[in-house]
């Protein structure tokens, strides 16, 4: 309609008759430019060319049969990302938020016990929506940046009695890659799922979800992986699929529902899959291609690259006279740093001076940590040590320039 009128001088727009009461936004007839920043926060973290290229390719419908090859694609991805031969593995529509809603939303009824170990903000928020769909919820707590030995969990998974069992593997608000091995075993002692977030770890620190008896794992696409956030690739173990899908009552949510999710990825084995919602379709191009790069990379490669950059940049930070905030060097996560905030200063000033002055994004705690921390992230692209030398350098140019009260 309005090519025509344009194209026709003796048919003026006239706005004077409009049945509008709201005006086109000013802001939206202005074109508006993104600027680059490197993302060196907990995420979500740069995007490659690659990545954004494929992105970038022209849309399909989302049941063609190109889109459930991609689909497929990632499935095969996210196996091996995971380390596991489960049958019952996609990718959530949503953020990492999405996916432990529908591990907790799927495997827990209203009145099951669970269970979940609080050692940062991620804990908190499992409980708080075991909590709204009626769950009995117990909780451990530990102090920010600690971990939990397994004589401790075992402990409470005797006490509690839980259905599941809530652990964060990479606590990106306050550092902490917490221990995997043997609380598996544990859990299936007690007839329970072990449920974990891997979020801010997965690709940059080993985990084995078959080998280490996990039952539930999920991810974001937005840490190591590199992708746009908003997709959460997920999978179920045979323990974890038995119990959901022989529940008395229907999950609370009827998106994240993975009687529905199940057929939507063709994890069911049915011939058809039918239509629940329309998935991110350059979401999954972004996916596939993100997976797609680990796989050629390599996990035990990429586990090493984190390993090793992130060691580089703790020496680093040591030799400026910073305090790393988790103390035992086994126990810190390699993709997400968490530095003492140094004396005297503002953080909040000092995010926002390299911000201002570097355009470096790096950030304050969270939760448990707020206050406490900076936290920096180096994940998947962003893991290098040229990169490192860049923050060294404008945290060296922030701590001199910044306003330091007398301690």
């Amino acid at each position: 309609l309005f090519q025509c009128l344009a194209a026709c001088p003796t048919l003026p727009i006239s706005t004077s008759m409009s049945s509008l009461s709201v005006p086109p936004p000013q802001c939206l007839l202005q074109p508006f430019t993104v600027p680059h920043r490197y993302l060196f926060g907990p995420g979500p973290s740069n995007v490659p060319p690659r990545i954004s290229t494929a992105g970038a390719q022209p849309m399909l419908g989302h049941l063609h049969a190109e889109t459930i090859e991609i689909m497929d694609h990632i499935k095969s991805g996210i196996q091996y990302a995971f380390q596991t031969q489960n049958r019952m593995t996609l990718a959530v529509s949503g953020p990492g938020h999405a996916a432990m809603e529908c591990a907790i939303f799927n495997t827990v009824e209203s009145g099951e016990s669970v269970l979940i170990a609080v050692h940062g903000i991620w804990g908190e928020r499992a409980a708080e929506m075991a909590e709204r769909i009626g769950a009995k919820v117990n909780t451990i707590v530990t102090s920010a940046g600690s971990y939990y030995t397994n004589d401790e969990i075992e402990q409470a998974l005797a006490k509690y009695k839980p259905v599941l069992f809530f652990l964060t593997h990479g606590e990106s608000s306050t550092g902490v890659l917490h221990p995997i091995d043997g609380i598996g075993e544990l859990c299936h002692k007690y007839d329970c799922l072990f449920l974990v977030d891997s979020v801010a770890a997965l690709g940059g620190a080993p985990i084995y979800m078959d080998k280490q008896g996990i039952d539930i794992l999920y991810t974001g696409s937005q840490k190591v992986l590199n992708a746009p956030p908003g997709t959460a690739p997920i999978s179920f173990s045979e323990r974890a699929c038995h119990k959901i899908f022989n529940r008395k009552t229907k999950p609370v949510s009827y998106f994240l529902d993975l009687s529905w999710l199940a057929n939507y990825w063709g994890c069911d084995g049915k011939p058809v899959r039918s239509y629940h919602h329309t998935g991110p379709i350059t979401g999954l191009y972004s996916l596939r291609e993100s997976l797609a790069i680990l796989a050629e990379t390599g996990l035990e490669n990429s586990w090493k690259q984190h390993k090793d950059v992130a060691e580089y940049f703790h020496m680093g930070l040591e030799k400026m006279g910073l305090k790393l905030f988790v103390q035992d060097k086994k126990a810190r996560l390699p993709t997400v740093t968490t530095i003492v905030a140094p004396p005297g200063y503002e953080w909040r000033e000092i995010t926002g001076y390299i911000m201002k002055n570097h355009n470096i994004e790096i950030s304050g705690g969270l939760g448990p940590s707020l206050g406490m921390v900076l936290r920096v992230g180096l994940m998947g692209c962003n893991s290098t040590k040229a990169h490192v030398d860049m923050i060294l350098q404008a945290l060296a140019d922030a701590l001199k320039h910044c306003h330091k009260s007398k301690v």
